[in-house]
């Protein structure tokens, strides 16, 4: 069956050893009998976006798709952007910190479209030959042959998947360089080890997620970050920013997250407000981490472990601060539930 009919979700990083053997797993056992059909989908009615704008979907949803997260909460201007990936091939790249959704974004929305996704973690340890492809050994009627084995970006430029680089700034340097030409819309690629050049498939899409845009760890937040080439930055048809969400939207997210936190609704706004505090407090410098989303569910769900609201607190986000700024905390907690944060001596 051709590997262009086949639908897939793909998740990194797998060891090295396995990934084209993996990669043959996938093809020899998820395939489609025709290519697959699509339609038009309403951006108002899918993504609750007051928007006329209708974009194209696949037909029938494959079990590799992304999940739908029913308590996903879409921004509208981000929510745009990835769609205009998806409807008219642009490259889109999602920056915001830590906490805010953004690899989540790209797969809620693939999963409205039915979209298949490959997503790639781009740590240290990718090479150009996870990319690209290396030769190996394999079994041929019981003799064994050396033959070129693509990497993840050709396998992925002839399929119709969305190509989702997460920790996009993470990557090594030289090894960007591999992409620069997949950037473009109908950039072709080609294997030097096999003199062939790789049209992409008509349903490819690219797309990326960074805590940083290209200027590296300037405020010491994210370590490993890379600064990123600014010729490639600019082959980014879209770059698109994810912040944190208002008040309600957040509290609505972790009530979804928490079932137990809806007869707390005051409560649940006060941990969004101490959540908040963080945040300015880290942007003047005041403390040195700040609490995410991910954070505050952490805390309703450890919160429910404990029992007690200062002490599911201390363990989920005050022992990640410096010592020295616990106090401020203190200080943010009495303000917002009008208690101490820690017990007295």
């Amino acid at each position: 069956m051709p590997l262009s009919q086949s639908l897939c979700i793909l998740y990194l990083p797998i060891p090295k050893r396995n990934f084209q053997t993996y990669l043959a797993t996938l093809d020899a056992s998820m395939t489609h009998p025709t290519p697959p059909a699509m339609h038009q989908v309403s951006v108002r009615s899918t993504f609750g976006i007051d928007s006329d704008l209708q974009v194209p979907a696949f037909a029938e949803r494959s079990e590799l798709v992304p999940a739908i997260d029913s308590a996903y909460r879409f921004n509208p201007d981000v929510t745009l952007a990835l769609l205009a990936g998806f409807a008219h091939n642009r490259r889109v790249l999602v920056q915001g910190m830590h906490g805010t959704g953004k690899s989540t974004h790209i797969e809620q929305v693939a999963a409205r479209l039915n979209w298949p996704c490959v997503r790639v973690n781009l740590d240290g340890h990718i090479s150009r030959l996870d990319l690209v492809g290396r030769d190996a050994v394999v079994l041929r009627e019981g003799q064994q042959v050396t033959e070129f084995q693509e990497g993840i970006v050709p396998w992925a430029l002839q399929r119709p998947v969305a190509l989702i680089f997460d920790e996009y700034d993470a990557g090594r340097p030289d090894v960007m360089f591999v992409i620069q030409r997949v950037l473009e819309r109908d950039g072709q690629f080609t294997l030097l080890d096999q003199n062939r050049v790789i049209h992409p498939h008509a349903q490819f899409r690219l797309f990326a997620t960074s805590n940083t845009i290209g200027q590296g760890n300037l405020n010491g937040l994210y370590f490993g970050a890379q600064r990123l080439n600014h010729a490639q930055l600019d082959r980014w048809d879209v770059v698109a920013a994810l912040n944190y969400l208002s008040a309600p939207e957040e509290a609505a997210i972790v009530q979804a997250r928490v079932p137990a936190m809806a007869t707390q609704p005051d409560l649940l706004l006060q941990m969004v407000a101490l959540a908040d505090l963080t945040r300015k407090g880290f942007a003047a410098g005041d403390v040195s981490a700040l609490m995410s989303p991910r954070t505050v569910i952490s805390w309703a769900e450890n919160l429910q472990l404990f029992g007690d609201l200062a002490t599911a607190l201390r363990l989920t986000y005050v022992n990640k601060c410096d010592e020295a700024e616990h106090a401020l905390v203190a200080e943010y907690f009495q303000r917002c539930f009008d208690r101490p944060l820690f017990p007295a001596a």
